[in-house]
C-alpha cells in the first residue's frame, strides 16, 4: 500500500489515522440472503464450500454489494471455518443448521491437523481476492479476513455452533497444553491465511472474534488476547503498512486491553459496547468501527435514523469507519441499506 492509494480509498486513510467526514462506511455480512441477487447465485452452487471455493461465484458476491450501494470497501467473501477444513478437519455447512466441524476432543486428535500445504489448499481463496482487487473502482478498499484463533479452535473443539462453547471452554481450561498447541496451530494458520491475502491484493485485514464474549478474564487474556498480540506482530513485521482490524464481540471491560495489549490498528465495536465509555477508554488516535444495532437496519425510519445519528455525533473528532455492530441480518429490506448509505454520506 501506498501514500497514493491511502489517499484515493477513504477508508484507508481512517485505519491511517485520519478524520474524514463523511465517514467511509462498509457492513459486515453485506453480502449475504437479504440481497436477491446473492441467492440467485448462491443457488448456483452445490453447498456453502463449494460457493466459497468456487472464485467466479465468490468474486462475484463479493462486488454485489459494492455495485449496489457503492460502500467504501469490499470484503472479500468466504468463511473463517475454511481454515479448519484446510488444515485436515471434516467441515460441512448443512442448511438450517449451520457448520459442523468432526470435533477435536483430546491431544492425539489434534494430530490429524496439518499445517504444511494448507495455503496451497486454499489457493481458489487467493484467487478470489486477485480476481475482485483487479476490477474494484479505485476508491473502492479491499478487506481480507480470518477467524480469531479462540473464536476458530472453538468450533473445532465443539463441533458446532455454541451459545456458550461449553466444551471448548472445558477442554481449554482441562487441558491446557493441548489447547495451547491448538491455538499455536491455528494462530500461525492464521498468520499464513491472512499473508497470502495480502499478497493477492488485500489492502486491510480483519480478525473476528466473535466469541471473545463467552470468555472470563484469564481466558481472554490467554485465548483472546495473547494470540491476536502475535498475528498483530507477525503482519507488522512482514507487511507493515497493512492494517489490521480487531473485532473482539463481547470483549465488554476487556476492550481496552485489548486494543493496548494487542496493538491491533482499529477496533470494531460490537452492538452491546456502550459507545461513550468506548471511546473514553480507547487512545482518541485508535480508528474504530462500528457500532449500529443490525436491528436498526432491518426497522428502518426513525430507529436507523436516530441510531447513525448518535454514532456520528458521538465520535465527531476521531478516525471512524461507519458499521454495524454484527453483521446484516437475513430479513433486513435492501432499500433500508441504500438508506443508510445516504444518512451516513450526509454526514
Amino acid at each position: 500500500m501506498n501514500s497514493v492509494s491511502i489517499a484515493q480509498k477513504p477508508f484507508l486513510a481512517v485505519l491511517a489515522g485520519q478524520t474524514i467526514s463523511p465517514a467511509p462506511l462498509w457492513l459486515m455480512r453485506q453480502a449475504g440472503r437479504y440481497l436477491p441477487e446473492y441467492r440467485a447465485l448462491r443457488a448456483q452452487s452445490k453447498n456453502f464450500l463449494d460457493f466459497c471455493f468456487r472464485p467466479e461465484l465468490a468474486v462475484e458476491a463479493t462486488l454485489q454489494p459494492i455495485r449496489r450501494y457503492g460502500l467504501d470497501a469490499a470484503i472479500l467473501f468466504s468463511d473463517i471455518l475454511t481454515v479448519p477444513w484446510a488444515l485436515g478437519q471434516k467441515v460441512e455447512f448443512l442448511e438450517g443448521e449451520g457448520p459442523k466441524l468432526e470435533p477435536l476432543r483430546s491431544a492425539r486428535d489434534l494430530d490429524r491437523l496439518e499445517l504444511a500445504g494448507m495455503v496451497e489448499r486454499l489457493s481458489p481463496v487467493y484467487r478470489t481476492v486477485a480476481g475482485v482487487s483487479a476490477v474494484l473502482p479505485d476508491k473502492t478498499a479491499l478487506i481480507g479476513f480470518a477467524g480469531a484463533p479462540w473464536t476458530v479452535a472453538a468450533y473445532m473443539v465443539e463441533g458446532h455452533g455454541s451459545r456458550d462453547f461449553l466444551i471448548a471452554k472445558s477442554f481449554g481450561m482441562a487441558e491446557p497444553a493441548a489447547f495451547r498447541r491448538l491455538l499455536d496451530i491455528v494462530t500461525q494458520a492464521t498468520i499464513q491465511h491472512l499473508f497470502a491475502q495480502i499478497e493477492a491484493g488485500a489492502e486491510a485485514v480483519q480478525l473476528f472474534d466473535s466469541w471473545a464474549g463467552v470468555l472470563a478474564e484469564t481466558e481472554f487474556r490467554q485465548w483472546v488476547i495473547e494470540p491476536t498480540r502475535v498475528i498483530a506482530a507477525a503482519l507488522r513485521a512482514r507487511f507493515p503498512a497493512i492494517p489490521l482490524i480487531g473485532f473482539p464481540r463481547g470483549a465488554g471491560g476487556m476492550l481496552a486491553s485489548y486494543a493496548l495489549e494487542t496493538k491491533v490498528g482499529a477496533v470494531g465495536l460490537d452492538t452491546q459496547v456502550p459507545l461513550d465509555w468506548a471511546l473514553q477508554v480507547l487512545p482518541r488516535t485508535l480508528p474504530v468501527q462500528g457500532n449500529l444495532d443490525p436491528v436498526a437496519l432491518v426497522v428502518g425510519g426513525l430507529a436507523l435514523k436516530d441510531g447513525v445519528r448518535r454514532i456520528l455525533d458521538r465520535t465527531r473528532g476521531r478516525p471512524l469507519i461507519f458499521n454495524l455492530g454484527h453483521g446484516v441480518p437475513q430479513t433486513t429490506p435492501p432499500e433500508h441499506v441504500a438508506e443508510l448509505v445516504r444518512l451516513v454520506r450526509e454526514g
